[in-house]
């Protein structure tokens, strides 16, 4: 039997029984009565589903972890870390996030789906169900779909999803990143035609959708962390508006989830590194945290310059010719191709 330890993976021989008993004992987590209700209506939620089944002597055993999540509710996860260290990396190369977004502008027409539990619709290898073996309080299952949390789900999604809509011109009319699609038309008229073909590859696939989070013949909508319309990509006003509504942080953690926030805005902002250094000095200092004068200033210049962000778009060199002008500072580079008009 294989069990986790401190620094690799052990393995006990003699009385696999006897010794798998004293490790499942424990190893196992307490948990308090509440979350133990949320555990157990979801892994009854699992069994009716045919995600999970019994898991009889595994090899591999992981315990469940809870945290919480928007709306005062939990999410129950399997903690597949010692599993995920012991798997071969998938060097499959997940889908730039940049380029597909930037595939979408211009169209006149999008719309928006989203798989329902798309890490949930790849079945496990049958050889390897029992390695995904987890415990609970109502005894031992297993996966037998891909799990969330599992290492080889990141290349084996968008791999699939991929696969899926290669059969087609997919990058004229379809973009997807793991389990979120989007299928886009240059034309208006042409926009069902182009769903047809997509809903004919789901279908074939048997890949099914979550209509919650679907939207259908649109002009603009978000898509991965991004606001796109015919006129070119925008800024999501979500992640503008928590960023503006920030207090001047307190201490190194908030320094951090400052400088995460403004990340996810670089595309947007011009000279972000010059913009953002004096938050970067806080956090490569190891004395005591010091939110100084400088740092209040450039935070109140961030927050203004993001009160109108500018617009992205592809541009379009065949009409026009295309001037790229690149700026070189002390500590970074770099370099845009504005658009009059």
């Amino acid at each position: 039997m294989k069990f986790p330890t401190l620094t690799e993976i052990g393995e006990v021989k003699g009385d696999q029984k006897v010794a798998r008993q004293c490790f499942i004992s424990a190893m196992k987590r307490k948990f308090a009565h509440e979350r133990l209700k949320v555990i157990e209506d979801e892994i009854s939620k699992l069994i009716r589903a045919n995600v999970v089944r019994e898991a009889h002597y595994p090899d591999w055993l992981a315990n469940i972890v809870v945290a919480p999540k928007k709306g005062e509710k939990w999410r129950v996860c399997v903690d597949f870390t010692d599993l995920n260290k012991a798997c071969p990396k998938d060097s499959f190369p997940s889908p730039k996030i940049d380029l597909i977004v930037d595939a979408t502008s211009k169209h006149e027409l999008l719309s928006f789906m989203d798989a329902f539990s798309g890490y949930h619709q790849i079945k496990m290898y049958p050889p390897d169900i029992e390695k995904t073996s987890f415990i609970t309080e109502r005894g031992l299952y297993c996966y037998k779909v891909m799990p969330f949390g599992f290492e080889k789900r990141r290349g084996n999604v968008p791999k699939t999803g991929q696969q899926d809509v290669q059969c087609t011109n997919w990058k004229k009319t379809m973009e997807v990143y793991i389990d979120d699609m989007l299928v886009k038309s240059l034309q208006a008229h042409n926009h069902i035609a182009h769903l047809e073909e997509a809903f004919d590859i789901l279908r074939r696939h048997r890949m099914m959708l979550n209509p919650s989070k679907c939207i259908f013949g649109v002009s603009s909508g978000k898509f991965l962390g991004f606001l796109v319309t015919k006129r070119g990509i925008e800024v999501n006003p979500d992640q503008i508006q928590a960023l503006i509504a920030m207090r001047s942080p307190r201490n190194i953690r908030e320094v951090q989830q400052l400088t995460g926030r403004v990340a996810a805005l670089n595309r947007f902002v011009s000279k972000s590194a010059d913009k953002c250094l004096p938050f970067f000095k806080i956090l490569r200092k190891s004395q005591t945290f010091q939110w100084s004068e400088e740092s209040e200033n450039a935070f109140r210049q961030l927050k203004e310059y993001l009160g109108s962000p500018p617009l992205l778009s592809v541009p379009t060199v065949e009409r026009r010719s295309l001037r790229i002008f690149v700026c070189l500072a002390h500590r970074n580079k770099c370099s845009t191709s504005p658009r009059r008009g």
